[in-house]
């Protein structure tokens, strides 16, 4: 699983980065796991978890997916857990943005935060060739709704594929592997809409 790491140039760690990876390391604690047995039930290496936890890595879509399905909540939730107040409004200005840079994502909480909630939205943008394969939903059963705002989007799940142009919109429950691939060369815009089952 390829990281994003920091360069030379880079004397101190994302803040958004911080905050995630003392999250992680409380959620860890809280039920009282090593490193070593996080590392068993996500499939993630120790020193990956380590690096994570302590910021010395920006975490990829992939590898939270993965720590979001042991600790049985959404991406969404994990980040919304590390704001600092959980408002009803939050301005388009305030709405926190994730990159994971390896993969050409960018990641949109667009719903104000808030871990208790059922339902949200994330607006994706993928640039044009990315391609990310999640093993396992974060929580199974997830349902998603994916509605296309500009440019073209492969999504497959059960191992059916769903090529989704401009307007269209695609429903699914989540209980395996997942893909989202941008081929359209100018990326691609789109809302996804999560529901807890």
């Amino acid at each position: 699983m390829k990281q994003t790491t920091r360069g030379d140039a880079e004397a101190a760690p994302d803040p958004v980065d911080t905050r995630l990876g003392a999250r992680l390391a409380e959620l860890r604690a809280e039920r009282g796991w090593s490193l070593g047995e996080l590392a068993e039930r996500s499939g993630v290496s120790r020193s990956t978890l380590s690096r994570a936890e302590r910021a010395e890595i920006s975490p990829t879509a992939a590898l939270l997916n993965r720590l979001c399905h042991v600790y049985g909540r959404t991406m969404s939730q994990l980040l919304s857990e590390i704001e600092a107040e959980q408002a009803q409004l939050v301005r388009a200005a305030g709405q926190q943005v994730w990159q994971d840079t390896a993969s050409g994502f960018l990641r949109r909480s667009v719903s104000p935060p808030h871990a208790g909630l059922r339902g949200e939205l994330v607006e994706g943008r993928l640039t044009a060739g990315a391609d990310i394969a999640y093993d396992r939903p974060p929580v199974p059963g997830l349902e998603q709704h994916i509605w296309v705002l500009e440019g073209a989007l492969d999504v497959t799940a059960q191992d059916v594929e769903h090529h989704l142009d401009t307007g269209d919109c695609l429903r699914l429950r989540v209980w395996g592997p997942t893909r989202f691939r941008c081929t359209d060369p100018r990326g691609v815009r789109y809302v996804l809409a999560v529901v807890l089952p």
